[in-house]
């Protein structure tokens, strides 16, 4: 028997969920696993002055009020461009900054400090989860979700958002751990986070009749 796809959205949100509340009550018990310690150092083994430059570059969509300002101007164009209704599924993504720092307040684990590794970037706020992997997750993902959509946009353009969010997408939990602002557990959980929220949005945006390609 074949499964809807709203089923299948509701085991894949059913097993993410069971899976990051499992890893944060690990973390909860172990604030610092040997496997975190281990990572980091193997990455940070790599560092350069050039690499410290690459990686505080990619992060820096991440940071207020650059994130803020991306999200917002993104948005802008989209909807100067007649893409009201996409205009308005990207500006949602605000509000998964509410989430973060809730989660962040509720788990409160410290950022790693220089006794375990190199820090390159000082931090503010709770360490877990990483609020920038989960909104390069859930900002590029869902520019990924609309470049294989919006087929009137030139092919040319949507490869070029895609191929620049999944770069995005990939280096951002390197560049965490990198930095030093976070442990792999971090990273993972933004991760699982970011998706989450990736899916019950894209899911929305497509659920009206005739998946909507063109301008509205």
């Amino acid at each position: 028997m074949k499964m809807s796809t709203k089923n299948r959205l509701l085991l894949s949100l059913l097993i993410l969920t069971i899976t990051f509340l499992l890893l944060s009550y690990y973390i909860s018990i172990h604030p610092i696993p040997w496997f975190d310690l281990q990572i980091s150092l193997f990455i940070q083994n790599f560092h350069s002055d050039p690499l410290d430059k690459l990686m505080l570059a990619i992060s820096i969509f991440g940071e207020l009020p650059y994130s803020f300002i991306m999200v917002m101007l993104v948005a802008a164009v989209f909807y100067f461009y007649r893409y009201k209704r996409e205009s308005y599924f990207i500006l949602a993504i605000l509000s998964s900054g509410l989430l973060i720092l809730g989660i962040k307040n509720v788990i409160d684990r410290p950022r790693p400090t220089e006794f375990y590794v190199r820090l390159v970037e000082i931090n503010r706020f709770q360490s877990y989860p990483s609020g920038h992997v989960l909104s390069y997750i859930l900002f590029f993902g869902f520019m990924i979700v609309l470049m294989r959509h919006l087929i009137d946009i030139p092919q040319r353009t949507r490869r070029f958002i895609t191929y620049t969010a999944v770069f995005f997408m990939i280096t951002i939990p390197f560049s965490r751990i990198y930095l030093g602002a976070h442990w792999f557990s971090d990273t993972l959980a933004g991760f699982i986070l970011g998706l989450i929220y990736l899916l019950i949005l894209s899911y929305f945006y497509l659920k009206p009749a005739g998946i909507k390609k063109n301008r509205g």
